[in-house]
C-alpha cells in the first residue's frame, strides 16, 4: 500500500470530497493510504513540504501564485473546490443586495487564515463597478474574533465561511445576503500542490489520489445531507447539525465539488484579482502554476462507468 501525506491549511467542510473518499474506501481501492493533517498556523503546510513531513499541501491557489517565479518552486496539480464557498453576512436581510450598498460601510474580512476572503470579495466588488477603497475593510483577525465583534456591534457586514454564516442565521445575529457559490462564479479556491522537485516521484500516487477524489465528487452528486450525516458528525462533532447540514446542502447544490480539473479561465480571473490587489507582482499564467498531466491521465469516463 502506497502512502500519501497531506498537510492542509484547515479541517474544513469545503474539503469534504477528500474525507468522503477516505470513508468510502476509494483511496484504499487504489492501493493508497492518505494521511491528512490540519496545520495551525496554516503556514505550517510550507514547513511540512520543506521537511518532507508532507508530500502535498492543500490550501488556496493564491499561495503558489505569490511564490510563482519566486523562492519556492511549487506545482499545482488538482483542485477540491471549483468555487469560493464563502458568504457575506449583514445584520438584516436584503433581498435586493448590491455591492454598492457597502459604500461608506465597514466590512470585517478575516485574514488570520489567509488573504483570500478579503481579496476575492474585493474582486467581486470591482467586477460590480464599485471601488473597494470606498469601503472600510478590517482584516488580519480570525473568523471567531470578527464574528464575536460583529455580533457585539462592530461593522455592517462580515465575510465568513458558509458554516459560520448558517450558524449566525440560526442565532439571528446575521443574514446571508451573498452566497459566493451562487454569486461568485467559478474559481479554484482550494487546490493541491507539491514541491516541483518531488512531482515526478509522486506522480503515480497523485494519479491514484485524484482518481479517487473525482469518483468521490461524482458520488456526492447523488447523495443528500442526510446521507452524509454520519460523516459530518464524525468530522465536526462540536458543530450544530442544522447549520452544518445547511452549509453542506449549499455546496452540494453548487459547482464547488464538480471536478478535480482546474479551469484555466477561472484561474486567470483569480490571478487578475490578485494582481489588482498587488498580492502578486504580475498575474501568473495558468501554465506557470498548474501542471495538468495528473488530471489529464485520468479517465473521467472510466470513473463514471465504475459507478454504474
Amino acid at each position: 500500500m502506497l502512502q500519501l501525506n497531506i498537510s492542509a491549511t484547515a479541517h474544513a467542510l469545503n474539503y469534504l470530497p477528500q474525507y468522503h473518499a477516505d470513508r468510502e474506501g476509494l483511496f484504499a481501492a487504489r492501493g493508497l493510504t492518505v494521511r491528512a493533517t490540519a496545520r495551525d498556523p496554516w503556514t505550517g503546510v510550507l514547513d511540512d513540504l520543506d521537511s518532507g513531513a508532507a508530500d502535498v499541501a492543500l490550501g488556496g491557489l493564491w499561495v503558489p501564485a505569490m511564490y510563482a517565479r519566486g523562492p519556492r518552486d511549487l506545482v499545482v496539480f488538482a483542485q477540491v473546490n471549483h468555487q469560493f464557498p464563502k458568504a457575506l453576512v449583514t445584520r438584516d436581510p436584503r433581498a435586493d443586495f448590491a455591492w454598492s450598498d457597502l459604500v461608506g460601510k465597514t466590512v470585517l474580512a478575516p485574514g488570520i487564515g489567509g488573504s483570500a476572503p478579503y481579496a476575492f470579495t474585493a474582486g467581486l466588488i470591482r467586477e460590480a463597478g464599485v471601488d473597494p477603497s470606498s469601503i472600510t475593510f478590517l482584516r488580519d483577525l480570525s473568523t471567531p474574533m470578527f464574528v464575536e465583534m460583529f455580533e457585539s456591534g462592530l461593522g455592517e457586514a462580515v465575510v465568513t465561511d458558509l458554516v459560520t454564516a448558517e450558524v449566525m442565521q440560526r442565532k439571528g445575529t446575521g443574514c446571508i445576503v451573498s452566497d459566493y457559490t451562487v454569486t461568485g462564479g467559478l474559481g479554484p479556491n482550494s487546490v493541491y500542490y507539491c514541491r516541483a522537485d518531488r512531482y515526478a516521484e509522486l506522480t503515480d500516487r497523485l494519479v491514484r489520489f485524484c482518481s479517487a477524489l473525482q469518483e468521490s465528487m461524482l458520488l456526492l452528486t447523488s447523495v443528500t445531507t442526510a446521507d452524509l450525516a454520519p460523516l459530518l458528525a464524525l468530522h465536526w462533532p462540536a458543530t450544530l447539525p442544522q447549520p452544518l447540514h445547511a452549509a453542506c446542502d449549499r455546496m452540494l447544490r453548487s459547482h464547488t465539488w464538480e471536478t478535480v480539473r482546474i479551469d484555466a479561465e477561472a484561474t486567470g480571473r483569480w490571478m487578475r484579482i490578485l494582481a489588482e490587489e498587488k498580492m502578486v507582482r504580475s498575474a501568473p499564467l495558468f501554465a506557470d502554476l498548474v501542471d495538468t498531466a495528473v488530471v489529464d491521465s485520468l479517465s473521467i469516463e472510466g470513473v463514471a462507468a465504475s459507478l454504474r
